[in-house]
C-alpha cells in the first residue's frame, strides 16, 4: 500500500545488493524525520553495510541542522566503522517549503529560520569530531569545551561531508559553504545551472586557497522510464506528491519516459562538471525501474 510501513528493509537492502553486483560505484539513502516517510539513514546504511563490501554507502541529502553534532558525529563514526571506511554524507540546510516541513523542524524543537546558521556551525564541529580531534567551540548555537569522540572514522580526513549547493539558487552563501566540506551535492538544476555553481564553488575555494580539484562533485537526478512518456510523468508526478505533499519542480527532476533521454540526461551532467550522478526513482514500482536502469541505462553512461 502507498505511504504504509514496509515490513522489513529487505527490499532496500536487495536493491543495494544487486546494484553492487552490477558495478554501480555508490549507494544513497533519503533522510527526513516526520514530514516524509523515511527510515533513519545511518542506521540504513549499517543494516545495507553488512550485507556489501564494495559500494560507497552515502545520504542524498541528510538533514543536518535537525541533530545535535556531536551526537551525529558519533553516529556517522559509528556506521563509517561498520562499513570499513565506506560512509560519505551528503549534508543540506533542508527546506521549509510546506507545512510538513516547516512542522518537522518545530517538532525537533528547532526554528526553521536557524537551519542555516546551524548547518554552517555544525559542518565546522562535525569534521574534527570524525578525525578524533578534541573540539572547542562556542557558536551561537552550539558550545563544545575540549570534546572527542570514539570511535572514529577510519577514513583518513574523517567522514566525508558533501555540502548541498544549487546552481539555480545563485546565493553565494551556498557556494562558499562548500569549502567547510569536502565537495558538493546539487539537485534540481538543469546542466548549465548545474556548471554554474561549480564555477562559483571553485571561485570561492581558490579564494581559501583550497584544490578545487579535491573537492566532489555529485549530482542528484529523478527518473521513471517507460516508452509510454505520458505515463511515466503521470506516475513520477504522483509519486513526488504523495511523497512531498507539493511538486514544485516539474521537469527539473526528469526526465520521464525513454531511456535514451535518461542516457542523455545523466551524460550532460557528466559533461557539466559532475563526477558522480545519484539516481533516485519516481516510482511504485522501485525494483522494475532499477532492472530498467542496469540493462537499458548503465552499459550506455559513464560512471553512476
Amino acid at each position: 500500500m502507498e505511504g504504509s510501513q514496509p515490513d522489513d528493509i529487505e527490499q532496500i537492502i536487495s536493491m543495494a545488493v544487486t546494484s553492487e553486483k552490477a558495478g554501480i560505484d555508490s549507494v544513497w539513502v533519503g533522510d527526513s524525520l516526520t514530514a516524509k516517510p523515511r527510515l533513519e539513514p545511518l542506521t540504513t546504511l549499517s543494516a545495507i553495510a553488512s550485507r556489501t563490501s564494495l559500494v560507497r554507502l552515502g545520504t542524498a541529502v541528510m538533514l543536518a541542522p535537525l541533530r545535535h553534532p556531536l551526537s551525529l558525529a558519533h553516529a556517522a563514526t559509528t556506521a563509517d566503522l561498520i562499513s570499513g571506511g565506506r560512509i560519505i554524507l551528503g549534508m543540506g540546510v533542508g527546506g521549509a517549503f510546506n507545512e510538513a516541513q516547516r512542522t518537522e523542524w518545530m517538532n525537533a524543537g528547532i526554528d526553521p529560520h536557524q537551519r542555516a546558521t546551524r548547518f554552517e556551525e555544525i559542518l565546522e564541529i562535525f569534521k574534527p569530531l570524525t578525525r578524533g580531534e578534541s573540539v572547542t567551540f562556542h557558536g551561537r548555537h552550539f558550545d563544545l569545551e575540549n570534546v572527542s569522540i570514539k570511535p572514529v572514522s577510519p577514513q583518513p580526513n574523517g567522514v566525508p561531508v558533501l555540502v548541498a549547493a544549487h546552481g539555480r539558487s545563485k546565493l553565494e552563501r551556498q557556494f562558499q559553504r562548500v569549502t567547510l566540506g569536502d565537495g558538493s551535492i546539487s539537485i534540481s538544476d538543469y546542466p548549465e545551472e548545474y556548471s554554474h555553481g561549480l564555477e562559483r564553488i571553485k571561485y570561492h575555494a581558490d579564494k581559501q586557497n583550497i584544490e578545487n580539484s579535491t573537492l566532489e562533485k555529485t549530482f542528484y537526478m529523478t527518473l521513471n522510464m517507460g516508452q509510454d512518456r505520458a505515463s511515466a510523468k503521470e506516475e513520477a508526478d504522483k509519486f513526488l506528491k504523495l511523497y512531498y505533499g507539493i511538486n514544485i519542480w516539474q521537469d527539473r527532476w526528469g526526465p520521464w519516459g525513454p531511456t535514451e533521454e535518461a542516457i542523455s540526461r545523466i551524460d550532460s551532467y557528466h559533461s557539466s562538471g559532475a563526477q558522480t550522478v545519484i539516481v533516485r526513482f519516481a516510482s511504485f514500482d522501485q525494483e522494475r525501474q532499477l532492472d530498467i536502469f542496469l540493462n537499458d541505462v548503465l552499459p550506455y553512461v559513464g560512471v553512476c
